[in-house]
């Protein structure tokens, strides 16, 4: 399935549409699913006020489980208008990959339309981004106090630029923190409120209690093979962060320990805050996030840290030029 949005007289709707034909039978219904040959789409997510205009955010869908793509910037990927790049990935996970990252754009942007255009297997898509939506996150809610959230701090140490061999591993550190502590971990446990590991103390916002998970076989299955209660994947709240390659040939890089995926992976035990039976793991009391980063072959590539409050995200990036 893919994600589509269409522009109407003073709103924009989000819809799911069916990639291939099914049927619906009472109490059952007919998805089909591709390993590949299928287009990714682009998505706009909302927009969120800045000091100087307004951040657009963008993620995609690929509607693979499989197949990843590598887009050069260009006439099959490109923004417009100020493109074509402007900051957008050029390597495509399978699935949802959310919140990706955001487009600034000046407070007198009016009625103007950001396009993001991204051609895949032969087709091309397009994503529209104006102010009439707003972004939603925990669930895809749009509660009040969400929209006060504040983004996660996050710190990458210098240099921004590095250089390294094929096969030399090369040392990420990173540092998060969740400000505000909103949406809070439902487990209760305190998380780092800044990225100089500042710890939250009892002026966090209050978390709200949630059950240990099941321990018992039979629930544990019950909880991961329960029927759909949603079309929507969720993912829980609580800090969370990761490595990708945003540029790049990710078969290429290999990331020490094993990187929680920002891609929504909705397979159980698929290492993914979408896929059961998962819990946001709690983060480093420090919060400090050290990654090795080994590169199999040579070139130029983008590698993006994300740092997530399961509603909005912060990034930062490191270019790599790997040599033999």
């Amino acid at each position: 399935m893919r994600a589509v949005l269409w522009r109407g007289p003073g709103r924009l709707l989000l819809a799911t549409v069916a990639a291939a034909a099914g049927f619906t039978t009472a109490g059952a219904q007919i998805r089909f699913t591709y390993s590949s040959g299928q287009t990714v789409s682009p998505a706009y997510e909302g927009w969120m006020p800045t000091p100087n205009g307004f951040a657009m955010y963008f993620g995609y869908m690929n509607t693979n489980w499989l197949q990843e793509f590598d887009v050069p910037i260009g006439p099959d990927n490109a923004i417009e208008p100020g493109g074509p790049d402007r900051g957008q990935p050029t390597h495509f996970y399978p699935r949802r990959s959310p919140f990706l990252f955001t487009v600034d754009v000046p407070k007198d942007i009016g009625t103007t339309e950001l396009i993001w255009t991204l051609s895949t297997n032969g087709k091309t898509e397009k994503a529209y981004a104006s102010l009439k939506t707003e972004v939603g996150g925990d669930f895809g809610s749009l509660r009040d106090e969400l929209r006060t959230n504040i983004p996660p701090e996050l710190r990458v140490e210098e240099p921004k630029h590095r250089s390294v061999r094929v096969g030399e591993p090369l040392t990420l550190i990173a540092f998060a923190g969740d400000p505000d502590n909103l949406p809070a971990r439902r487990d209760g446990k305190s998380q780092p409120r800044n990225a100089s590991g500042q710890m939250a103390g009892e002026s966090a916002a209050p978390a709200v209690p949630r059950a240990a998970p099941p321990a018992n076989p039979a629930n544990l299955a019950t909880l991961i093979y329960r029927p759909p209660s949603s079309i929507v994947p969720s993912s829980g709240p609580g800090l969370r962060f990761s490595w990708l390659v945003y540029r790049g040939k990710s078969s290429a890089v290999t990331f020490t320990p094993d990187q929680m995926k920002t891609w929504t992976d909705t397979r159980a035990y698929a290492n993914s805050p979408w896929s059961p039976p998962y819990t946001i793991p709690v983060p480093p009391a420090d919060g400090k996030w050290t990654t090795q980063a080994t590169f199999a072959e040579a070139g130029t590539y983008t590698l993006r840290a994300v740092a997530s409050d399961g509603s909005v995200f912060t990034y930062d990036n490191v270019t790599v030029s790997v040599g033999r």
